[in-house]
């Protein structure tokens, strides 16, 4: 089962970022962080803390994944030919949950691994509900006959506030989407400034 869909707006608090862009996030009215100290002035993070904060906005963004699953989504990254930082970004996106929500097949990505974990999306015909399945260039994912008039399918779907990337080809009509590449981290539209350089350099210390 999903994470309960406020811990999206905790993450918000924590980081003090509205790192989704959602319209709602209480960061919008309070750039402060949560809690009785919230308010005070911050100190300046050291690299230690600057690596650590990066690694915690990509976590979250992604819907908070584990600290062991994400290890070792680094581990893989580093284990593949290029760049780290954007073997990182590209195995993130190839997440099936990622993929739902980049597709807006579902509002937000704690909804998206809710919506695979419950049966309700197929990969190349075939049911498949890990939201951490890894999808490769030219695999079609599609939301399954008897979940295509969901609501929260129909509402996400008219959001205006993101757009489909240009790596996901998406047919809102018959709700499928493929997946017909793998994305650097300037296609990726994060609605804030990502550093996974800084989390290849957490990981790597």
């Amino acid at each position: 089962m999903s994470k309960r869909e406020s811990a999206k707006y905790k993450i918000d608090r924590r980081l003090g970022e509205n790192i989704w862009g959602r319209p709602k996030s209480p960061v919008n009215k309070r750039e402060y962080g949560p809690g009785q100290h919230g308010q005070r002035r911050k100190g300046k993070l050291s690299d230690f803390g600057l690596q650590l904060r990066a690694k915690q906005k990509l976590k979250g963004h992604y819907g908070d994944v584990s600290e062991k699953q994400f290890r070792k989504v680094y581990e893989e990254a580093n284990r593949r030919k290029g760049d780290t930082s954007e073997n990182l970004i590209g195995l993130l996106e190839s997440r099936l949950d990622a993929i739902v929500y980049r597709a807006k097949f579902a509002p937000t990505i704690f909804a998206a691994r809710q919506f695979v974990n419950h049966g309700h999306v197929n990969v190349n015909g075939k049911r498949t509900n890990i939201g951490s399945y890894r999808c490769k260039p030219g695999d079609v994912i599609e939301v399954r006959e008897k979940s295509k008039q969901l609501v929260i399918v129909l509402e996400s779907v008219g959001l205006a506030e993101r757009d489909v990337p240009d790596y996901i080809e998406a047919d809102h009509n018959k709700m499928t989407a493929t997946y017909s590449r793998v994305p650097g981290l300037a296609d990726v539209p994060f609605a804030v400034q990502m550093e996974p350089n800084l989390v290849v350099e957490f990981y790597s210390r």
